[in-house]
């Protein structure tokens, strides 16, 4: 079962690269792409990610939203996370941020 979370990610991954970005994807190929992302390991946050992500929101800058993708990229060991909103290049937590989106 999806958490709530992962699902918010992947209705944002669909939108995103179905409408967003200057070569959109077609929609049965965004949906094979999350069927295969359905499968990866996940991160359950609880309490104490919430409270690590206020953490990494105030220190960083990062949207409360974003420094919760950080915090269960850093728990479930991800080097490198990719994202249109965060700035590329930039290391937050261990995890070094890139867009899969420019060329």
């Amino acid at each position: 079962m999806l958490s709530l979370a992962l699902l918010q990610v992947l209705q944002e991954f669909f939108v995103t690269t179905t409408r967003k970005i200057p070569k959109p994807l077609g929609a049965p190929a965004a949906a094979q792409i999350i069927d295969d992302l359905a499968h990866w390991h996940l991160h359950a946050p609880a309490a104490g990610d919430a409270l690590a992500a206020i953490d990494i929101h105030q220190r960083t800058g990062a949207s409360f939203w974003d420094a919760m993708i950080l915090r269960s990229a850093k728990e479930l060991g991800c080097g490198t996370l990719h994202s249109e909103d965060l700035n590329v290049g930039q290391e937050y937590e261990g995890v070094q941020v890139r867009n899969p989106f420019l060329a």
